[in-house]
């Protein structure tokens, strides 16, 4: 269904925002591109008397229709063949909107996204509109629903879930970006010391290939297990001709690798204290092909 007109010219001044609300909401770009779209079908479709502010309407909408998504997609989670990852985005360009402060780029990390998967519907809710978008309680209030004491009360379990758990990157970008290029080198070059000096005792590699490609089913946990891993993979026949390219990835330096002109992978670390203290590698087709169409 195709819709021109006035309207689609003030929908469209929003989308780029609704789709970072969406896809912080659900950690799926192909879910949120839905989303948004089922916004604009009832945008077309309302009385645009009744709507006194687009912007607040189109974030009630877009919440709204996350909520009814996201009881549905932890059930699917739950039988989900191995570890389950986000879908990663490339954000260079601004498709989740302004990454400008260390809180911003935080929101649209693979390591938040999926500590964001622990609380319930309502909690993700408050605090991706409180800590990503800036709302106050009373807006975030009448956008689902509730008094305001219940915003904050839902705002402050979720910052305590999220707190208790969450490994804050402690280097700049440029730094990060340094410590991708080493260690792919390291990897690349099967330098076991290089490595060592790299990761953290305690981290851990986690693998998606959504049971439609061969990948760990189970987290990799350790510097040691970690390592054999990442020189196991650094050593298969075609990584030989793979081309990779670091670019950024939900606010984060990461490395795409691409086989005959075909995205295969894409790798995000995780960085604190100078140690690279998780790895994730996404590598199933579904999951990659949101990139896969940013690149094209």
């Amino acid at each position: 269904m195709t819709v021109t007109g006035p309207e689609t010219a003030l929908f469209e001044q929003q989308r780029r925002r609704l789709f970072g609300l969406a896809y912080r909401m659900l950690g799926s770009a192909a879910e949120a591109e839905d989303v948004v779209q089922d916004a604009f079908l009832r945008w077309h479709g309302a009385d645009r008397q009744r709507i006194e502010a687009l912007p607040a309407w189109l974030a009630k909408v877009v919440t709204n229709l996350c909520l009814n998504r996201l009881t549905s997609a932890r059930a699917r989670r739950e039988s989900y063949v191995g570890p389950w990852l986000p879908e990663p985005v490339l954000t260079g360009e601004g498709a989740l909107g302004p990454l400008e402060t260390v809180e911003q780029r935080d929101s649209v990390s693979m390591g938040v996204l999926i500590l964001l998967e622990r609380l319930t519907p309502p909690e993700r809710a408050v605090f991706v509109l409180r800590e990503a978008f800036g709302y106050q309680h009373r807006e975030i209030a009448e956008l689902l629903d509730i008094d305001e004491a219940h915003s904050r009360q839902l705002h402050l379990r979720a910052r305590r879930h999220v707190a208790d758990t969450r490994a804050r990157f402690t280097a700049g970008n440029d730094e990060q970006r340094r410590i991708v290029e080493r260690f792919l080198a390291a990897t690349l070059e099967g330098d076991v010391a290089g490595l060592e000096k790299l990761l953290a005792e305690d981290v851990v590699s986690w693998a998606d290939g959504g049971g439609t490609v061969t990948a760990a089913r189970r987290p990799i946990v350790g510097r040691d297990r970690v390592l054999r891993y990442l020189l196991g993979m650094g050593g298969r026949p075609e990584i030989a001709v793979v081309r990779t390219e670091i670019a950024e990835v939900n606010g984060h330096p990461a490395v795409l690798f691409e086989l005959g002109g075909a995205l295969m992978a894409v790798l995000a670390l995780e960085v604190g204290q100078d140690r690279v203290t998780a790895v994730r590698l996404v590598v199933s087709p579904a999951k990659l092909a949101f990139v896969a169409a940013q690149r094209a």
